[in-house]
């Protein structure tokens, strides 16, 4: 009995020093906010860069809302759907799967592939030859092979009798990738190219030296050495394998292999290896567990408000009108707007077709109209038609609003305009004339109105003497 009222003395001692290490600066819904927690987002949302700073009295309400949403979320059960789960585990393992792969492992990868290289060249230099290449198909007749014959033969001869070999790949070879650059290939190996090139290659000892003419199954090549050398050591070619493997993919690949090893060695799903794996790290990173957990309550705030908040309101036509009506003087304009369209014909007549066309049809279907109309066949007439502002359009400008005619350069093809629809000097007729900014605005207050319940719903505590001390302790 002795020792079991020792252990949990012990054990209170050792919380009492970690909670005054960490203490708690707020409670929400009887959740414990740790200091720590709150000072990684305050400052990584007032970190150097960041546009809109907030002090720390301003974070601490924008900090709540935060929480109560991801409260709500969880309430709601939301963190159970598989599509969160999925969407979770895959952001947090982007951060957590390079951790399992220890620096020594891509080490070992670098330098197998550099091994394999030695080994294939079999000991033999690297060559860097150049080719003139004349090709020849497989149903090639009798004469187009004596005539890429002559041709090739031809080559050769102005080569030994000191032709550029540059210039005479870039003239005739039919290889015209290489062509362009001299009939150069590039660094090559044993087994890199077709037997017989490769045989002709070989045959060279120095740089500039040209081999006769050979045929491959492809067609005849004329070869010359540009250089050889020895495989670069293994510290110079370092960081070239290894950035050649990282965008292959090789430390995804190590992290595979590091979570099924430990799947099998541990009898677990790669889930719950990656759970284990997840817990073990931050365990052992507090940026890291917080980063973590951003990313859970990122996404349930997301979905918590897409489901209660912002995809109600944006459907919701009724209260935007409402919503609009009461709030039209905040949407006033003070440069006049055209809401109509403007349009490009082909023929002079058909300006006043598609005006009288239009007269006593719903703007809703002038596109519709006119397309069916005039540009069944072919297309005559070309429109525009949204929401103008005075000096955003020149033939708006020239025909709508009578000024600066002479920048309406008529189009080619299109050069007789005309616009239909209404000035609006004061402000938008209906929300649709600014949907974008009064559904963002009606969201904003639906989003107002639900943190206003939420904090209704949910005790908050903020314990101001621990606040005083974030960033300063």
């Amino acid at each position: 009995m002795k020792k079991l009222v020792l252990s949990l003395v012990a054990l209170a001692s050792t919380m009492s020093v970690m909670a005054q290490r960490d203490p708690i600066v707020m409670r929400i819904n009887g959740q414990n906010v740790t200091r720590s927690e709150f000072e990684y987002n305050y400052n990584k949302n007032n970190a150097e860069g960041v546009v809109d700073k907030k002090d720390l009295n301003e974070y601490v309400d924008l900090f709540i809302n935060y929480k109560l949403k991801v409260m709500a979320a969880l309430d709601d059960h939301l963190d159970t759907l598989s599509t969160y789960k999925t969407e979770f585990r895959q952001y947090r393992d982007q951060q957590i799967r390079p951790l399992m792969v220890p620096a020594t492992a891509v080490e070992s990868e670098i330098r197998a592939y550099y091994d394999n290289m030695l080994k294939s060249l079999e000991g033999h230099e690297l060559y860097l030859p150049a080719h003139i290449f004349l090709h020849l198909g497989q149903d090639a007749t009798a004469m187009e092979k004596s005539a890429a014959k002559v041709r090739i033969d031809s080559i050769y001869s102005a080569l030994k009798a000191g032709a550029d070999f540059e210039d005479l790949a870039r003239k005739h070879s039919d290889d015209k990738q290489t062509g362009m650059r001299g009939g150069v290939i590039q660094w090559v190996g044993p087994h890199q190219l077709l037997p017989e090139m490769e045989e002709s290659m070989y045959s060279l000892r120095d740089s500039g030296e040209v081999a006769a003419p050979i045929l491959s199954t492809v067609g005849y090549h004329i070869i010359q050495l540009k250089g050889r050398k020895p495989l670069d050591s293994y510290e110079k070619l370092h960081e070239q394998i290894q950035n050649f493997l990282e965008q292959r993919g090789i430390r995804d690949q190590l992290a595979d292999k590091a979570v099924d090893s430990l799947a099998k060695m541990r009898h677990i799903s790669v889930e719950q290896v990656m759970d284990q794996e997840t817990e073990k790290a931050c365990a052992n990173d507090e940026d890291l567990k917080y980063l973590v957990q951003e990313y859970h309550d990122g996404l349930l705030l997301f979905e918590e408000c897409s489901r209660k908040v912002w995809e109600p309101a944006s459907k919701d036509t009724l209260g935007i009108e409402k919503f609009f009506k009461k709030n039209k003087k905040k949407y006033a304009w003070s440069t006049p707007h055209f809401k109509g369209m403007v349009y490009y014909c082909r023929q002079q007549g058909d300006v006043d077709a598609v005006k009288k066309l239009l007269k006593g049809v719903d703007e809703k279907n002038w596109t519709k109209a006119v397309r069916e109309r005039f540009n069944k066949d072919s297309v005559t007439v070309r429109m525009e038609q949204k929401l103008f502002v005075l000096g955003g359009n020149a033939f708006v400008d020239s025909l709508v609003f009578k000024i600066n005619a002479k920048k309406a350069k008529p189009r080619k093809d299109f050069p007789y305009s005309g616009a239909v629809g209404t000035i609006l000097k004061k402000g938008p007729a209906k929300w649709t004339d600014v949907s974008a900014d009064v559904v963002a605005d009606f969201q904003a207050k639906r989003e107002e109105e639900f943190v206003a319940e939420l904090r209704r719903r949910y005790k908050v505590e903020v314990f101001a003497d621990v606040l005083k001390t974030v960033n300063n302790h």
